[in-house]
């Protein structure tokens, strides 16, 4: 291969910028050439393609989102479209593909595969929810964002012995409101993969204050509401999963309930060092084995170790979250 493209695609995660670094990098000290997609598969088919230098990614490894912009693409989703993609690489004459975003970005990747094009994937995600990897870029961010946000509303929460309910993304994935409420030491975490009883709820909040404590704290996961609420008459935008846990725990115990809706502010932000060196470790990887002559996988870290895995693993099986952190959540809550 003389010339690969690299693209980031899906919702924007922190530490896309260090892996577009690295594969740039990577590629140039192997004497090709890069170019960069912009706007994921929706660029592509568009052609807003050029090429990327050592000096384009110099100053990005601490920035989040990413500099090559990402956008979702139903044109993509159709065989039209595919084929409008795959003539623009073609045209631009890239060999192999870099992608690097999650489930929908890489399920793009294995279609481009489909049509002749090597692809390799990088999983950028900050649910974390990509089968056949440990970590994906972003996620270690992200949930550093939710404990500074939550340890902040602590605060607050202790003046004026309230309970908060703080939402968390997550789609259908806890692993991201699971891992943050333990770390801050949450009351209770509620996500998708596991049932709960909202009368153990407000049991837990009723216990906890008659304990002593002067406040309390509830994670919900965002898709908790698909899975574990019923009230299709207020299910809307502006009354989430949050709200509506909130509302009940209020009528049940009495006690006054405030609402926070981190959203967007998760995505954001300087990359942490795990992000950093994990997105170094896989964009450098992605292209090494490009063109080795490998396609048609993600890069993976298992166990601290780099590992290629196959998109039908990938894009046919879920994440499981281990509940063993769940259950200590629990005891330490």
């Amino acid at each position: 291969m003389q010339r690969i493209g690299v693209m980031t695609s899906g919702g924007d995660a922190p530490g896309m910028n260090a892996a577009v670094r690295a594969v740039t990098r990577q590629a140039l000290n192997l004497e090709m050439e890069v170019m960069g997609i912009s706007r994921g598969y929706s660029g592509l088919i568009k052609g807003e393609i050029t090429e990327l230098t050592d000096k384009d990614v110099s100053g990005r490894i601490n920035r989040g989102g990413t500099f090559l912009f990402t956008a979702r693409s139903e044109k993509f989703k159709t065989a039209v479209g595919q084929e409008e993609a795959i003539s623009q690489l073609k045209r631009f004459g890239i060999e192999g593909l870099v992608v690097i975003g999650g489930d929908g970005s890489l399920q793009g990747a294995r279609e481009l595969e489909k049509g002749g094009v090597p692809t390799v994937g990088v999983p950028a995600s900050i649910d974390n929810d990509l089968p056949g990897t440990d970590y994906s870029i972003g996620f270690d961010t992200a949930v550093n964002t939710v404990v500074e946000a939550v340890d902040k509303i602590r605060d607050t929460a202790t003046s004026h012995e309230r309970v908060f309910v703080v939402e968390t993304m997550g789609r259908n994935n806890g692993l991201l409101t699971l891992e943050s409420g333990l770390a801050v030491g949450a009351e209770a975490i509620l996500i998708p993969e596991i049932d709960f009883d909202i009368k153990e709820v407000c049991q837990i909040v009723k216990q906890g204050y008659e304990s002593g404590k002067s406040h309390n704290l509830i994670l919900v996961a965002e898709g908790i509401q698909d899975c574990c609420l019923d009230q299709p008459d207020k299910k809307d935008e502006h009354y989430s999963a949050a709200f509506q846990i909130g509302d009940m725990i209020s009528q049940n115990t009495g006690y006054e309930v405030r609402i926070i809706v981190l959203g967007h502010v998760q995505r954001g932000g300087a990359p942490s060092a795990i992000d950093r060196v994990t997105a170094s470790r896989m964009g450098a990887e992605a292209v090494k084995v490009l063109i080795s002559g490998e396609s048609g996988v993600m890069i993976g870290i298992s166990r601290d170790e780099l590992i290629a895995v196959d998109y039908d693993v990938i894009l046919e099986k879920e994440k499981k979250i281990d509940t063993s952190l769940y259950e200590l959540a629990k005891i330490l809550g």
